[in-house]
């Protein structure tokens, strides 16, 4: 079963490599971080969701007479928020970090004060 779930999960991956169109480093590392953030993060996301709903399933409707089967789903919700809590605040730091060095903007630093985009008094 270990096979096919890793062979299939290649043929899947295969156009994403073929499409790549990797010249140079560059394109390397874009393609990279292009994956992680389109790709793996939402898988991530959704895997987080699904243990929360388990677990609320686990809890609330096969638990409803089962202590003990009642304690496991709430565990699995305990988890799934905590592997929420982590990728968000995760994803707010490299936000935070990327924002404050302008890691890939290659325009320069731009000067001046911030603008809050909406006009008062004109």
């Amino acid at each position: 079963m270990k096979k096919a779930l890793a062979l299939s999960s290649l043929a899947l991956a295969l156009p994403l490599v073929s499409f790549a169109a990797i010249n140079n480093l560059s394109d390397a590392g874009s393609f990279v971080i292009n994956t992680i953030n389109n790709v793996i993060v939402p898988v991530l996301f959704a895997v987080a969701f699904i243990v929360f709903l388990w677990g609320a399933f686990q809890t609330f409707i096969i638990g409803a007479t089962k202590e003990e089967t009642k304690e496991h789903g709430k565990n699995l919700m305990l988890w799934g928020l905590i592997g929420f809590f982590v990728m968000v605040s995760v994803w707010g730091l490299v936000n935070i970090l990327t924002g404050t060095i302008s890691f890939g903007n290659n325009t320069g630093i731009t000067g001046g004060t911030p603008k809050a985009g909406v006009q008062i008094g004109q």
